[in-house]
């Protein structure tokens, strides 16, 4: 289900964008949700924030550690089993326990599922541990320990599987039973495996479940349409493949699929004072120099307004009146003259080249307004719509009698 806040057209139009959130996962399918919402109590922060929990892992247990690195974990419900006993003392790591993971940035596309617009996503996998099972050690070792911890160490020479070998780094206390051992390692974050040959043969061994810690790099919602952007990676097992716990262990499931769900929620609000909405124009310096003799050069009003931005928008001109490219005003004999519009907007939003916006004439075609964009979210800042009446549309007006009045409407619209 969408939901869509369609434009609305005031004095001045607003145009706010939809939310759209789902999430669905599957057996070795795994979805990771990221949202950006502007934050009035942190303008500065232009990030989507992760909000997958995490069900397992590093992360499940050192929540406040992994928050600090940006980094979540997940628990694939799968198993790694050995084929064949582990012999003790082998050269070839892949013969025996190894792990190996996707720990090198990948990137992946996320698509606009209205607009089909792209962006791109990077993941990399930068943890992996589980819980290794076998025979209980105490008889696996002949003997050799009295204690179960001190059992687990003598089976792997001295230092127990919870103790990473390099390049891998522990990164939790194993926590551990007679047949065994919970363990976390963060990965190489080149890639590369990690693997040590036990002191006695291994009759069978299982990894009984897949947990990995990840980061994502996202792109830059202030850039980004309104709505969602959906996008998969997909992720081998086994031999050889994305995850590798080496030649003798075989996976449950060849296949592990992320889908990628990005929400985006900008703001595009306009305040405008009581009153705003009701513009006089005057010369500069007020009527009272046309009183003593002097005639006004233009006839002229600044209204300012408030913005909450944090999306792209273009702005539009429609007119009650209409004089070439812009709106017009008229009295009661009809006599029409040309209003120039424009519009100042506060630091923080911009044109497509970079260039401030300073007096940029808005006008019925658009030209010049198609696309302004924000450099940080721009919360409740002040920007200025100017109204003028050239000099000699002015010296025109001089020589009628009558008030001249016209509708203008000034249009801001995420629609871009």
């Amino acid at each position: 289900m969408t939901t869509r806040i369609k434009p609305a057209i005031m004095s001045w139009l607003i145009s706010l964008g939809g939310l759209l959130i789902f999430d669905q996962a599957t057996a070795l399918e795994m979805s990771i949700l990221a949202e950006f919402k502007p934050d009035p109590a942190n303008p500065q922060r232009n990030a989507f924030e992760n909000l997958t929990p995490n069900n397992g892992g590093y992360c499940f247990y050192r929540p406040t550690a992994c928050a600090a690195k940006g980094i979540k974990s997940l628990k694939i419900k799968t198993y790694f089993s050995s084929i064949n006993p582990i012999m003790a003392n082998h050269t070839n790591p892949r013969q025996g326990a190894m792990v190996s993971a996707p720990s090198e940035w990948r990137s992946l596309t996320v698509k606009h599922n209205q607009t089909g617009e792209v962006e791109t996503l990077r993941i990399r996998i930068n943890g992996l541990g589980s819980s290794v099972r076998t025979d209980p050690v105490l008889t696996l070792v002949e003997g050799n320990a009295s204690t179960i911890l001190g059992a687990h160490k003598e089976l792997w020479n001295g230092g127990h599987w919870g103790n990473a070998p390099a390049p891998c780094q522990s990164l939790v206390d194993p926590i551990f039973t007679s047949n065994a051992l919970d363990f976390f390692w963060a990965m190489p974050p080149q890639g590369g495996s990690c693997g040590k040959p036990p002191r006695y043969n291994i009759p069978w061994m299982r990894f009984n479940y897949i947990d990995f810690s990840y980061e994502i790099e996202t792109p830059n919602p202030l850039g980004m349409s309104t709505g969602e952007y959906t996008g998969s990676m997909t992720y081998t097992l086994g031999p050889h493949q994305d995850f590798d716990m080496g030649d003798n262990f075989l996976p449950d499931d060849p296949v592990l699929t992320l889908n990628f769900i990005l929400s985006v929620d900008h703001v595009l609000k306009i305040e405008i004072p009581p009153g705003g909405n009701k513009i006089a124009l005057e010369p500069k310096g007020g009527w009272q120099l046309w009183s003593v003799g002097r005639r006004p050069e233009k006839l002229m009003r600044d209204q300012t307004f408030l913005i909450h931005a944090s999306s792209r928008f273009k702005m539009q001109l429609a007119c009650e009146r209409i004089i070439g490219d812009t709106c017009g005003l008229s009295n009661s004999r009809q006599h029409e003259v040309p209003i120039n519009v424009s519009v100042s907007l506060p630091n923080g939003l911009r044109h497509a080249n970079g260039a401030s916006v300073n007096r940029q004439p808005l006008l019925l075609s658009g030209a010049g307004t198609e696309l302004f964009e924000p450099t940080q979210y721009v919360d409740r800042k002040p920007g200025t719509l100017h109204f003028e009446i050239d000099k000699q549309y002015v010296a025109e007006m001089l020589f009628q009698e009558g008030t001249y009045n016209g509708s203008v409407t000034v249009i801001w619209d995420s629609e871009v």
